[in-house]
């Protein structure tokens, strides 16, 4: 089941978009400001953000661009009644991924909730697990504030972790990740693997990046559950 949080000040509005994505097999946690909005994001996973323009406490715009400055990759569907142009561009500045203007059909929100639910959003410049933290605009890798060395082969496979976390990627995605679909033998995954895992890990006491047996490589903060190593 696809989860997926609405920030709507309109009680009423929300109540009955609640209720639709209900039908839908959607289920739909609600913040009426965004304050509140940030607070359940940063304690849960949500598969897209349905964010209202217009909010108390915190406006949609600035709610957005704290989400991708903290390097945040959920889908953000941005909700509301401005249909010009500029305000359109000031959400995708802010790191929105589409746009509905009010007042919408509901199917139509729930296509692209659906089409939104099955990419990461591209807007995030700035990727993190634990204390791992890739800047996408600087090309520069640090843990615990140290910067690390990280080859050009290492920071695709670094990427597409970081981009996945915390499912777990195949090796076969990783390997298209680098190489696309003209895949070298499996041993230079491995090698490349094991340097990655050396720069990201090697200096510290938790390692962050782990085998999952039969199922591939995911990257994951020391607070989730743990997989096979």
């Amino acid at each position: 089941m696809l989860t997926v949080l609405l920030v709507e000040d309109d009680l009423d509005l929300a109540a009955t978009l609640i209720d639709y994505l209900s039908l839908e097999d959607i289920q739909c946690d609600h913040a009426s400001n965004g304050v509140a909005g940030l607070n359940l994001i940063n304690d849960n996973h949500y598969d897209v953000i349905l964010l209202d323009l217009n909010l108390p406490r915190l406006d949609g715009l600035s709610v957005c661009e704290r989400l991708r400055q903290q390097g945040d990759q959920t889908p953000v569907l941005m909700l509301t009644a401005r249909d010009q142009l500029a305000d359109k561009v000031a959400g995708f500045q802010a790191g929105t991924d589409d746009y509905l203007v009010k007042p919408f059909e509901m199917q139509e929100l729930v296509l692209r909730v659906l089409a939104l639910s099955k990419r990461r959003s591209a807007q995030a410049t700035r990727l993190s697990c634990g204390d791992l933290v890739m800047d996408l605009d600087s090309y520069q890798v640090t843990r615990a504030g140290q910067p690390l060395k990280i080859a050009p082969t290492g920071w695709k496979l670094l990427e597409c972790l970081l981009q996945a976390s915390p499912a777990v990627v195949s090796r076969e995605q990783l390997g298209r990740a680098v190489w696309g679909d003209e895949q070298p033998d499996s041993n230079a995954l491995k090698v490349h693997l094991f340097n990655l895992r050396k720069a990201v890990d090697g200096d510290f006491e938790i390692a962050l990046i782990e085998t999952i047996t039969g199922q591939g490589v995911v990257i994951r903060c020391p607070t989730a559950p743990a997989g096979d190593r």
